[in-house]
């Protein structure tokens, strides 16, 4: 054990202690809980809450073994010491790695290049223990520099195409929107690059303080991401591709379709419709219907929010015909909507006023 005990030690010690509770809490909580107790009435997808609860669970365990560490040695030149950066080094990056992904909601990106990346600074570890007169810390903290800043880049990329795919898919983003996983990622970074490359208490309590809140956000994001899939429809529908049997080839016939399956019963007021749900509920294949929306120079996006800012305007004019009171935030959820900053902004591009300005004129 240290010989020397200061009060900055001894709540070193303590944040220890509540990063074990808290990660195993939250690793218990997403595993073993059925209701979610953020948003009950969102469905988060079920991969995103293992990796997450594995991540929760990997930093609970890489708290218990620093803190044993840190209670019977403070040699950062002992084998000890070199296998735990090692171990953290090929342990948490991966969780790490894929929960961030998960945000994304794409199984195609593969994990196994985050080990082999990481494995020089695990094999750089072990080495700086074997020769403790050859300083090796600073270009292993160079290496994980460079690597934290590609990771941080690359899920720019990721997440920019991720938001493509959403305007594609789905009519109302704004509750969608993944950018909050890049706060996530660095400043977990930030956390991580603290622990891994500094031994000096201050800076080792500030990055778990800073731990804490940023748990709170993570777990906030897993529970409130609703489940996105095109693969699966929850539009019912007996229809087969028309498309598909040749029986359609002009585009005034999905126009009719779309008329009478989408807009006649209104199924554009459900929310989180996708493209692929609209194509099962026309009966016409998916990527014939997108063609069709490009013919249109338009794309489902688009379709989508005229569609129903026209049902707004509608029944707005209605309610003030009827002399009905009249909520706009609770009449563009009957639009559609989740989120009514994203029905401002679809109104005011189709109307070229906001909601505010046209209401006064209405009147």
């Amino acid at each position: 054990m240290p010989e020397q005990i200061t009060p900055l030690s001894v709540l070193y010690l303590l944040l220890h202690g509540a990063g074990i509770a808290v990660g195993t809490v939250l690793c218990l909580y997403l595993l073993l809980c059925r209701g979610k107790a953020i948003a009950p009435d969102i469905t988060p997808p079920a991969r995103l809450r293992r990796w997450a609860a594995a991540l929760f669970g990997v930093m609970a365990l890489a708290h218990v073994w620093w803190i044993l560490f840190y209670t019977y040695s403070d040699n950062t030149r002992s084998v000890i010491y070199g296998l735990l950066v090692a171990i953290d080094c090929t342990a948490l990056p991966p969780v790490f790695v894929g929960t961030l992904l998960n945000m994304l909601q794409d199984r195609r990106r593969p994990l196994w290049p985050i080990f082999i990346v990481m494995t020089p600074c695990a094999v750089i570890a072990v080495l700086q223990t074997a020769l403790p007169d050859i300083d090796l810390t600073t270009p292993n903290m160079v290496y994980g520099l460079v690597i934290a800043v590609a990771f941080i880049i690359y899920m720019v990329v990721a997440v920019r195409q991720y938001g493509r795919w959403l305007r594609d898919n789905y009519a109302d983003l704004k509750h969608k929107e993944v950018w909050l996983s890049l706060t996530l990622l660095i400043g977990l970074m930030i956390l991580l690059m603290s622990f891994e490359y500094t031994d000096n208490y201050v800076m080792s309590t500030i990055a778990h303080l800073i731990g804490f809140p940023l748990a709170g956000l993570l777990l906030w994001r897993v529970e409130t991401l609703n489940e996105l899939s095109t693969g699966n429809s929850t539009v019912e529908t007996n229809h087969t591709p028309l498309l598909l049997r040749g029986e359609l080839s002009e585009a005034s016939n999905i126009a009719l379709l779309l008329e009478k399956h989408c807009e006649d019963t209104q199924l554009y007021l459900q929310q989180d419709l996708t493209l692929t749900q609209l194509s099962a509920a026309v009966g016409v294949n998916r990527t014939y219907l997108g063609q069709y929306f490009a013919s249109q120079g338009m794309n489902y996006y688009a379709y989508i929010h005229d569609l129903r800012v026209r049902h707004f305007v509608a029944r707005y004019r209605e309610l003030a015909a009827a002399h009905k009171p009249i909520v706009a935030q609770q009449l563009a959820q009957e639009s559609g909507y989740h989120s009514y900053s994203t029905f401002s902004t679809a109104f005011k591009q189709r109307m070229h006023k906001s909601v505010a300005a046209w209401m006064r004129e209405e009147r």
